[in-house]
């Protein structure tokens, strides 16, 4: 099963699922299964909080949509607890099995500024928008996006904005690693909203050998990289491990008995190292006779 960790890998390697909030004043509980959420929807104020146990006997993360909250991956027996500060309908899934869906929603008076971005889990050197809206719902207003990339001290500002339409503004941002930004508008700041990012992992089979690259913000010489086969169980199983070179990328034998195989390159997240998920390749399909 695909190890997606997004914001808090294995409970630090992104640092952020300890964000600082003020103590919930009131707890609501959803329980994990496997075919769902319950209960699907929670209303709460704010500052209250939802608190998710996994009562499954595998793995979860529950991930909003718009990249508002994210869990580390929720073991078995396990649970994660998050504070909701900012009113909004909030609707999320799960990371690592994406049917299961649900909606928080937060009543209270209305954001000053507001924020999302979608895509919020990206492969690295693609992008992503980051965008919200004024309260006031006039154009012409001034919003400066601020943003502080993995193992930054402190935010920098990247962009000021006018306002458009309905108070709307839009920023198209390119993150290499981790990122949260946050709006400024007048006295207020928005929520935060975190954008992640996976290396990019290519993978190309030839008739005798096979070649992985790897492309990240930094070099990942040494890093390791599994080749997968897709199982009729639909299970990826690890079938060789590669040790990457200089250039982040190797070029190696592999051996295969007949028949038809369904294979990728997965890098996991310890391998890819804090401020990035895991990343997976493109699926190749190869015929061996």
């Amino acid at each position: 099963m695909r190890k997606l960790v997004l914001l808090a890998v294995a409970g630090a390697a992104l640092g952020l699922a300890g964000a600082s909030f003020p103590a919930a004043s009131v707890t609501k509980g959803v329980n994990i299964t496997s075919s769902a959420f319950s209960p699907a929807t929670v209303t709460i104020a704010t500052t209250n909080a939802v608190k998710w146990t996994n009562k499954d006997s595998v793995n979860h993360q529950v991930i909003a949509n718009n990249g508002a909250f994210a869990s580390p991956v929720i073991g078995a027996g396990h649970a994660w607890t998050h504070t909701f500060n900012t009113a909004g309908t909030y609707k999320y899934h799960d990371a690592l099995h994406p049917s299961l869906t649900g909606k928080i929603v937060v009543t209270g008076p209305p954001p000053d500024v507001t924020i999302g971005a979608a895509p919020s889990i990206l492969t690295y050197g693609d992008s992503t928008t980051v965008s919200g809206a004024v309260s006031n719902k006039q154009a012409g207003e001034t919003v400066t996006v601020y943003r502080q990339q993995y193992g930054e001290v402190s935010q920098t500002l990247i962009a000021t904005l006018l306002t458009g339409t309905n108070g709307a503004w839009a920023l198209t941002v390119k993150p290499s690693l981790l990122t949260t930004y946050q709006a400024h508008w007048k006295s207020t700041v928005s929520a935060p909203v975190m954008v992640a990012v996976k290396p990019h992992v290519g993978f190309t089979v030839g008739k005798r050998y096979a070649a992985v690259k790897v492309k990240a913000g930094r070099s990942l010489a040494g890093r390791k990289v599994y080749v997968q086969r897709f199982t009729r169980f639909h299970e990826w199983v690890k079938i060789r491990k590669v040790f990457l070179g200089a250039n982040s990328g190797a070029r190696f034998r592999l051996r295969l008995p007949p028949g038809h195989f369904l294979l990728r390159a997965y890098i996991t997240v310890d391998q890819a190292g804090a401020g990035y998920l895991d990343g997976e390749s493109r699926t190749v399909a190869v015929h061996r006779r």
